[in-house]
């Protein structure tokens, strides 16, 4: 999970002659005659020389473009050796500001010294923008190239991609997607029995840096694969938890279920052919436990997802191809980020290897094996080059041309868009595919024994009234402990919000984004699990806080506080058409009302509603 938040530098690099790529300012593509040769990343990098700028004084301008409204570093390139001190410098692109002292960050294979400022510069639009650096310092190149996390493909699959992604059976599969808007996240694996804890301690407590999440064992502790592995000796649930976790989800109101079918330690909780480290040949169980859910799912009416870690894979999957592309982002003086990696104890093997004779014919035995998969949840992409993510998506397709895949198969190939690990995005965000936003109910995916912070059942709720009003799904995670039960803790909230959901089901399935997601409170934007985890959640809501979602002529207005007295809802006002009906969702009674300049005002007296709150239903 957390790997994706923190996307590596990307792999596709091509092998060119370094020389040739930071001196040709025409920053040409790479020779594509072969399908398996990458492109050079460069020529999404923005280069401007010193001896093209316009000067004033020691103030250095030019005009850019940016092509790609994504998020970029700027370097500042010299040739010969400077001295870091403490002067701030200057930087001003466009509506952003940079003040930093340079500093010695790298030096690229032609002992050229990079400074990287360490505030990012994150585009919303392309455009023309003005650019300029204020230093008296010796300076030879501005250069201007994409953060780690959002690597630029060089386009040649698009059509190919866009042609399926397009295609009768893909729509079809996305109309479903957005019709379930909520889904049961599973994290469940071999860490699942530790709970977070590794001879005798706490993952929190981990001498080594990364991700503290509970599925993250393995790399937290630098667990070696052999003894890791001693884990699948004694993983042996209860027989019982693929019925009971199913319906655990009709009860939530949840539509569809993604389910760990390998995470990045390697261990398949299916029957694989590719691989004898899965449930049935490696523990007591002896037993599909993916297809047992798969089936349980169905039986309960529910749609059926798996989640499957293509790039990482810290069993088979050596260092996840860390080291070649560090080699090379090194000569060129730009960070490769080594969280996910195993750096510790790597299989001996090559990356690529591990796609072939592992990745690949797992994603293809999941698909064969589960005839009505909706959709793959892949996570793990940071070191996935073009041509292998492309391969990825075309592999799903050509198997089975109905199924989802989102977004982090890598290179923008999914079908649809998530918002990240525990974020949501901002109502004033364009995207350009549908999104989804994924969720925990305390602080981890897997199951962390110790972590009782809990989000209450408004607080899941309000996540979930949020994110439909600005027209996306919630995939709402639960860890299981190794017998495969729930904490009752995560299972009592997740009830509570079917009961609420049940009785307000035309405002939720198959709604779509109203002109205005909502009024009176200010949104909170949730920006990632260890964010939440850290600020806790204290907002408060009022009779005069309400989100809207919309279907047909009906939109509903949400409010998070029992139905009481009277309310006006200014966003309902006759400006908006003539409203022929109200009624407040899950109740007998008509109501009075009436619509004004100034908005729709409903009396609630009489009218019982949960202590979650209630809906309006306004038919225009």
């Amino acid at each position: 999970m957390y790997l994706s938040k923190r996307k590596g530098i990307a792999y596709a690099i091509a092998l060119v002659i370094f020389t040739s790529i930071l001196s040709c300012k025409s920053n040409n593509k790479a020779d594509a005659k072969s399908n398996d040769e990458a492109f050079d990343q460069t020529s999404n990098w923005i280069l401007l020389d010193k001896t093209d700028a316009i000067k004033d004084g020691n103030s250095y301008s030019w005009s850019v473009d940016i092509e790609h409204p994504i998020v970029y570093n700027v370097q500042v390139l010299f040739e010969n050796e400077f001295s870091e001190n403490s002067e701030e410098v200057n930087v001003n692109i466009g509506e952003h500001s940079i003040k930093e002292p340079f500093n010695k960050s790298y030096k690229t294979y032609k002992n050229e010294i990079v400074s990287e400022f360490k505030q990012t510069i994150d585009f919303n639009e392309i455009g023309k923008e003005k650019l300029t650096i204020i230093t008296d310092a010796d300076f030879k190149q501005i250069r201007i190239i994409p953060n780690f996390r959002n690597p630029i493909g060089s386009g040649k699959h698009h059509e190919e991609w866009l042609a399926m992604h397009q295609s009768p059976e893909k729509q079809a599969a996305l109309a479903w997607f957005k019709e379930a808007k909520f889904g049961m996240f599973i994290h469940w694996g071999l860490y699942s029995q530790a709970g977070g804890i590794w001879k005798g301690t706490k993952i929190n407590d981990s001498a080594y840096p990364g991700p503290k999440v509970a599925e993250w064992l393995m790399h937290a502790f630098r667990i070696p694969r052999e003894e890791y592995k001693e884990l699948a000796k004694t993983f042996n649930p209860d027989k019982s938890f693929a019925q009971n976790i199913a319906k655990l989800a009709k009860d939530a109101g949840m539509k569809y279920v993604v389910i760990t079918s390998k995470h990045h330690d390697g261990f398949a909780l299916f029957d694989s052919k590719s691989s004898d480290y899965d449930m049935v040949d490696a523990t007591p169980y002896k037993a599909d436990a993916i297809k047992e859910l798969y089936e349980a799912c169905l039986s309960e009416g529910l749609d059926f997802g798996v989640y499957y870690s293509h790039g990482n894979d810290w069993n088979d999957g050596t260092d996840g191809n860390y080291a070649n592309v560090k080699k090379i982002n090194d000569s060129l003086g730009i960070f490769t980020h080594p969280s996910g990696k195993n750096l510790w104890d790597p299989s001996p093997n090559t990356h690529a290897e591990y796609l072939e004779m592992k990745a690949y014919p797992q994603i293809k035995e999941l698909i064969n094996l589960l005839p009505k998969l909706r959709l793959i949840w892949f996570d793990g992409e940071g070191f996935i080059t073009e041509e292998q993510s492309f391969r990825f998506y075309k592999l799903v397709y050509d198997t089975n041309p109905n199924v989802l895949v989102n977004k982090r198969v890598g290179w923008d190939f999914g079908d649809y868009l998530d918002a990240g690990d525990n974020k949501i995005p901002s109502a004033d965000e364009t995207l350009d595919k549908y999104w989804e936003t994924c969720g925990t109910t305390n602080n981890s995916w897997g199951y962390k024994s110790y972590d009782d912070d809990w989000k209450s059942t408004q607080e899941l709720l309000y996540y979930f009234v949020d994110i439909m009003s600005k027209g996306g799904n919630y995939l709402l995670n639960i860890g299981p402990d190794g017998l495969g039960n729930v904490p009752e803790a995560s299972a009592k909230g997740l009830r509570e919000m079917g009961a609420w959901i049940k009785v307000n089901q035309e405002a939720i399935y198959g709604v779509s984004r109203w002109k205005i997601p909502n009024e009176g409170q200010e949104e909170t934007l949730l920006d990632g699990t260890g964010h939440r985890a850290a600020k806790g959640f204290k907002k408060t809501f009022t009779s005069k806080d309400f989100w809207f979602t919309t279907k047909g002529n009906k939109v509903y207005a949400i409010s998070l506080v029992p139905a009481s007295g009277k309310i006006l809802i200014h966003s309902l006002n006759k400006n908006v058409g003539v409203i022929k009906n109200v009624r407040i969702l899950g109740s007998e009674k008509d109501v009075e009302w009436k619509q004004t300049e100034s908005g729709l005002e409903v009396s609630l007296t009489g009218i019982e509603s949960s202590k979650y709150g209630f809906v309006v239903e306004a038919s225009l």
